[in-house]
C-alpha cells in the first residue's frame, strides 16, 4: 500500500502553475460545528486526480470520503486549502460563476438515478444541455448512446426501463457535455450485483475508452475493483492509495483501517 504525501500548498494569489489534472484539492480543511463538538471531516488534504483515470475513494464511515467529494466538486465550501477543476481555481468563486463551472464542466452519477419521470431518456440525457440554452452535438450522442446501449432505448420514459438502464441515463446524460470530471456517489447502490456490474463496466469503459475522469465513492471493494486507482481515508486524513487492486487486496487495506 503506498502511503498518500501531501503537496505544499500555494498561497493565495499566488502566481505558481495551476495543477494540471482533472482535480486537485491543496491543504483542505473542512469542520462541522464548533468547540468541543467539532466534527473534523478533512485534515489537511492535498491529492490529484489525473485526467481520463478512474478513481475510487474509499474509507471507514465518517471517514470524510462523502465530503472531500462535495468539497471536489463544489456542492459544499471549505474552512482552508485550495481547489481546482480542470486548471480552474473553484476555491472562493461567486455562487454564480460556481454553479456555471459545474453546468458546463462536471458530471454527477448518484445512487438514485435523479431522472424526470415525464420525461424520454434522449429527453433526460439532454437536460442539463437545455437548461443551459445550449445546442446538443448529436454525433457525440449517437456515440455515447451507442457505447451504453441506449440506442432502441431513447424514446422510453424511465418507467419504462430496467433499473440498469435507468443508470446507463444517468451515465450518459453526465458524458454528454464532456466534463473535466465524473462524480460518482455509490453510483451502483440501488442495483443488484449483476447490473451493478454492468454499470461500473460502463463507467471502467468510459474511462479508457472516451478519455472521462472519473472520481467514484464507494464503500464496496468490489465496485472499488473496477477502478484504475483506490484512495483510502481515515479521520479525514489521506492513508494510502492502492493501484489496479482486486477485491481482496482492498478488502485487506481496509481492514487494517478498521473499516
Amino acid at each position: 500500500m503506498t502511503i498518500a504525501m501531501n503537496s505544499p500548498v500555494p498561497p493565495a494569489g499566488s502566481t505558481s502553475p495551476a495543477p494540471t489534472g482533472a482535480v486537485a484539492a491543496r491543504g483542505v480543511f473542512k469542520s462541522y460545528g464548533s468547540g468541543e463538538t467539532a466534527v473534523h471531516a478533512l485534515r489537511d488534504v492535498s491529492l490529484d486526480f489525473e485526467r481520463e483515470r478512474f478513481t475510487a475513494i474509499m474509507g471507514p464511515s465518517g471517514s470524510g470520503k462523502s465530503t472531500l467529494m462535495h468539497c471536489l466538486a463544489g456542492l459544499d465550501s471549505i474552512d482552508a486549502g485550495r481547489l481546482w477543476i480542470g486548471g480552474t481555481e473553484i476555491t472562493g468563486l461567486p455562487d454564480a460563476a460556481l454553479t456555471r463551472l459545474r453546468r458546463e464542466r462536471v458530471g454527477f452519477v448518484f445512487q438514485a438515478f435523479n431522472l424526470v419521470p415525464t420525461l424520454t431518456a434522449e429527453q433526460n440525457i439532454t437536460l442539463p444541455v437545455a437548461l443551459a440554452g445550449g445546442s446538443v452535438d448529436q454525433e457525440w450522442l449517437k456515440q455515447v448512446s451507442s457505447t451504453l446501449g441506449l440506442t432502441d432505448r431513447l424514446a422510453h420514459r424511465p418507467h419504462e426501463l430496467s433499473g440498469g438502464q435507468q443508470q446507463r441515463v444517468a451515465v450518459a446524460r453526465a458524458l454528454l457535455t464532456r466534463p473535466d470530471v465524473i462524480f460518482g456517489d455509490e453510483p451502483t447502490g440501488n442495483l443488484d450485483t449483476a447490473t451493478g456490474a454492468e454499470v461500473l463496466s460502463l463507467l471502467r469503459r468510459s474511462s479508457r475508452e472516451m478519455g472521462q475522469s472519473i472520481i467514484m465513492v464507494t464503500h464496496d471493494p468490489i465496485a472499488a475493483s473496477y477502478a484504475d486507482r483506490v484512495v483510502l481515508m481515515k479521520d479525514g486524513s489521506l492513508v494510502g492509495e492502492l493501484e489496479q487492486s482486486t477485491p481482496e487486496a482492498i478488502l485487506g487495506a481496509l481492514a487494517k483501517l478498521g473499516a
